[in-house]
């Protein structure tokens, strides 16, 4: 493909809350189309794969190049070898496949909450940002290959990615820390996500660890403004319990990064530290939650846009001076 294709695995980014509001709501509803290609996958017969996935190649001609280069990494052009692997996947037991199917099949048979969720996200982004492109959703079965992609105005997500944090299989293909996002209510906070990154550009000089705070905490406000129902430990993709761990020590965690001066360094191995999913954040300790970075970074940027009221969302992400959202958020927890 000769786009590039952006791929969430079993990720998650999200926000604090804001109450200054600044959607109103009396704006134009929007709805977004949901397809269910997962429903098309499982009704393939693996006895008449050939022309079952003749008739998917018809019926889905747009999605079905990112589902089988993309998500699968197979040849586009070989039938007859995607037929083959899609039928022994559709029965296999021995890795659990079936039995997944068989689970995402009943779990999302009905979709009209992740439909109204989205209806009101894209509702809320399109009175901010009316020029974006509202995509497609296309629903589809991953093999646990993805949980999220983004291609070329197509949203997808993987339903089987979604089946419950206790679901046996998943220990086969994830980290325990990664599990607690797996859920049925996480897939429209994973999409907002996905589109949020595509969509916002990195727009400073610099590449410390401020101004990578500072590029995720804006995405994570917004995204906040978008779920305006949910939870912040769910926008952000903690348990209550690592939301509450963080307030508690809310100033132990700023303490600690400015002792090290960390928010200035550029260092690869600090940025993951702070950033990148993991089971704690290692540069402050390791009885935290994973991706400090975005918490604080949400943090500070929240009291940016409480102490500013006459700035805007565009104006707060177009803002390439970190410092300065730093400053002016006169952030001292």
């Amino acid at each position: 493909m000769k786009k590039y294709i952006y791929i969430l695995l079993a990720m998650v980014l999200c926000g604090c809350g804001n109450t200054y509001q600044y959607i109103p709501k009396d704006i134009e509803p929007v709805a977004v189309e949901i397809v269910r290609f997962d429903s098309a996958q499982l009704a393939v017969r693996p006895d008449s794969a050939m022309q079952d996935v003749a008739q998917l190649y018809a019926d889905y001609e747009e999605f079905i190049p990112l589902y089988v280069e993309g998500i699968l990494r197979l040849p586009m052009e070989d039938t007859a070898y995607f037929s083959e692997q899609l039928a022994n996947f559709l029965v296999d037991t021995t890795m659990g496949f079936a039995q997944t199917n068989a689970l995402a099949k009943e779990r999302f048979a009905n979709v009209d909450s992740i439909q109204n969720a989205l209806n009101i996200a894209f509702s809320r982004l399109h009175y901010l940002y009316p020029d974006w492109v509202i995509p497609t959703v296309y629903l589809f079965v991953s093999g646990f290959n993805s949980s999220v992609v983004y291609y070329d105005n197509m949203l997808g997500v993987g339903v089987d990615m979604y089946l419950g944090s206790d679901y046996p299989y998943y220990n086969q293909v994830v980290y325990d820390y990664q599990k607690s996002t797996m859920e049925k209510e996480y897939v429209v906070r994973d999409l907002m996500s996905m589109y949020l990154a595509y969509n916002i550009a990195y727009n400073s000089k610099y590449n410390r660890l401020l101004e990578q705070m500072i590029f995720r905490g804006k995405q994570l406000f917004l995204l906040s403004q978008l779920l305006p129902d949910a939870p912040a430990w769910q926008v952000i993709g903690y348990t209550p319990e690592q939301w509450a761990w963080c307030e508690h020590y809310e100033q132990a965690i700023w303490n600690r990064i400015m002792e090290k001066r960390d928010l200035f360094k550029t260092e690869s191995r600090i940025l993951n530290s702070y950033m990148n999913e993991g089971p704690f954040t290692a540069e402050v300790t390791q009885d935290s939650p994973g991706r400090l970075g975005l918490w604080v970074g949400w943090r500070i940027v929240d009291s940016y846009m409480r102490h500013n009221e006459e700035v805007s969302i565009h104006d707060l992400i177009n803002e390439g001076d970190a410092q300065k959202i730093l400053e002016q958020s006169f952030y001292k927890p």
